[in-house]
């Protein structure tokens, strides 16, 4: 116990002393789907936007992920946590619970009231501290808010510790936000609601920026008709809803004087770059190109607003993509590397199966999720068997299905590379396997577990600061990102 109290008092001093000198403000965004190479391809557009003041004036790398990828959220929160999902415990977008054998939502809490909205999310199930949890205990007064698209995004965004997280509602066409903070829906968000704004942006139509000559990777469909969309059928994958999180951000800003004291103060958001029909990270079409020339021009007016309003010197502004869709299957097809898929639910019930040839016809297995078998521990122990002699039998069984690389009970995953830094022991089955390269984690419903498909995926990180400020050298991994930011 008095261990973990020097640590944890060593840390707030560390951070203290970095923090002495931070900007006023910190913007952070957290970009889905952005990539490097779509940046490279696309900068000879940006005449002029945030995107192009970044490319030219940011502190820029790459980071790279000390754990499993499946294109959810938990590489936001090891990003704004600095720790793994070992330690941080979120581990995938949905877990399986053993009580009801069934998906639940990893953030659903239904002791917390939703504000506008009948979802209930809390970041109780977050493990570790986050990076507005160490400004919270570093600076009592700090202004923090959260505004995102996705309610579990925007809440790991917020931690434990901001003063309000809103999201969109893209149904109801209105900001809605979770009564796990204390200011509940910010009055600059009512406030847009109330004027009707989103429902504004939502009724107009989204066609090409430019013609589509002009772009890069039109599809043959483009190339015959364009592209349109009515914003509000797409609203959670349309520009429209980058432009509503900048705009409720400078909102914020300004009602809350948000970097106009010495006190620290942090905005985050989450953006988007995938358009509807995106398949991967990776630009494929027209609709996908103009996300990014959309993003370019909210940014830069983000950054114009915050020059005018706090100055260049009092601020700093930190994004950083995150991995989503990965490469596509097809792409990979065509040269030569074909993605596998494996049904874990089909692993489960074939499982049972040899455990009912094994031991008689009783439910054996309660299901299987991720990279998990749950066995059914309550019949186990009402038979007096083991536990331990039953996983490794199971683990045997796996070893044989075509794609299992390593197959083992959950208590050794725990200590297995890369394994061991995915699994959360909240949430680890009783036996756990890794698949080959190249094959795809799926359930019965054919929807994907793991989205991204590349091996070792990587996002890119641009930091701009109004002050010069040393930076670190080369890549840097996922957890070093919250000492970035608050490292001054």
């Amino acid at each position: 116990m008095r261990k973990t109290y020097l640590y944890t008092t060593l840390i707030i001093s560390l951070l203290s002393i970095m923090l002495t000198a931070a900007p006023r403000l910190t913007v952070v965004a957290v970009v889905d789907g952005l990539t490097t190479e779509n940046m490279t391809m696309l900068r000879s557009y940006w005449q002029q936007g945030g995107l192009r003041t970044l490319s030219e004036e940011a502190f820029q790398t790459t980071i790279a992920y000390p754990h499993l990828v499946y294109g959810g959220n938990e590489t936001t929160a090891t990003l704004m946590t600095g720790v793994s999902p070992d330690r941080h415990g979120y581990t995938m977008d949905t877990y399986f619970m053993r009580r009801d054998r069934k998906l639940h939502t990893m953030l659903e809490d239904e002791s917390v009231q939703g504000i506008g909205t009948k979802q209930h999310f809390s970041p109780r199930a977050l493990l570790s501290q986050t990076l507005t949890d160490n400004m919270r205990l570093l600076y009592p007064n700090a202004k923090i808010y959260a505004i995102g698209i996705h309610p579990e995004t925007t809440v790991l965004l917020a931690g434990h510790a901001a003063n309000a997280c809103c999201w969109l509602d893209v149904n109801n066409q209105q900001w809605v936000a979770t009564a796990a903070y204390s200011e509940g829906l910010p009055e600059a968000a009512y406030s847009q609601n109330q004027s009707g704004r989103i429902a504004t942006l939502a009724a107009r139509m989204w066609l090409p920026r430019m013609d589509i000559p002009a772009y890069n990777n039109p599809t043959p469909q483009e190339r015959k008709k364009g592209f349109s969309y009515e914003v509000g059928e797409v609203l959670a994958h349309a520009p429209e809803a980058n432009t509503l999180v900048i705009e409720l951000a400078l909102a914020l800003q300004q009602a809350e004087k948000m970097g106009t004291d010495a006190t620290p103060d942090l905005l985050m958001l989450q953006l988007n770059t995938l358009s509807p029909t995106a398949q991967s990270d990776r630009i494929a079409s027209a609709e996908h190109e103009d996300m990014y020339l959309r993003l370019n021009q909210d940014l830069g007016y983000l950054m114009n607003q915050l020059d005018k309003r706090i100055g260049k010197a009092n601020y700093q502004v930190l994004v950083v993509g995150r991995p989503i869709l990965g490469i596509d299957a097809q792409t990979l097809t065509d040269i030569h590397m074909p993605v596998q898929q494996f049904n874990v639910d089909r692993a489960a019930a074939l499982t049972g199966t040899y455990l009912m040839a094994l031991y008689g016809h009783e439910r054996w297995v309660d299901g299987g999720y991720g990279q998990s078998i749950y066995l059914n521990r309550t019949l186990i122990e009402q038979k007096r068997m083991s536990l331990e002699t039953i996983q490794r039998q199971v683990a045997n069984f796996l070893m044989d299905f075509e794609g299992v690389q390593i197959a083992m009970p959950g208590y050794e995953a725990m200590q297995y590379p890369l394994l061991g830094s995915t699994l959360c022991k909240k949430h680890i089955g009783d036996v756990v396997f890794l698949l080959q390269p190249g094959w795809q984690l799926m359930r019965d419903d054919k929807r994907a577990i793991d989205r991204v498909i590349e091996d070792n995926p990587t996002s890119p990180l641009l930091l701009w600061s109004g002050t010069v400020r040393s930076m670190p050298q080369g890549t840097l991994d996922a957890t070093d990102v919250v000492n970035l930011i608050i490292n001054q």
